[in-house]
């Protein structure tokens, strides 16, 4: 009987630090490894960094286009601008600008 009651209390013993390693082991899993764990946080600090390179470039791009803008409001029109923006749109040349016609480069489909 005593035999009995020492193996009980041994095992139970066991069987408690096995499910407080296992109920330990779970939350460190998941802390890091979790939808909130130190994985996702570092793949947020990633996308973050990416994300802000292409908000530094899309700044860029728009400040470009808003001084082009600028150049071609009515009230205080660029007239070079203005001269180029009519000559790309309507396909024509002053009778006074030199043209240079550039050969393009003969592709693989050009040569056969």
């Amino acid at each position: 009987m005593i035999t009995y009651h020492r193996r009980r209390v041994v095992l139970t013993a066991l069987g408690l630090y096995v499910f407080a390693a296992l109920f330990i082991g779970y939350f460190a899993v998941n802390a890091f490894t979790g939808a909130h764990g130190l994985r996702a946080q570092a793949d947020l600090d990633r996308q973050l960094t990416r994300m802000n390179g292409e908000l530094a470039r899309l700044r860029a791009e728009r400040t470009a286009w808003e001084r082009a803008i600028d150049l071609l409001r009515s009230d205080r029109i660029d007239p070079d601008m203005l001269d180029e923006r009519a000559r790309d749109l309507l396909g024509l040349a002053d009778p006074r600008d030199e043209i240079l016609l550039l050969r393009r480069a003969a592709s693989d489909s050009d040569r056969r």
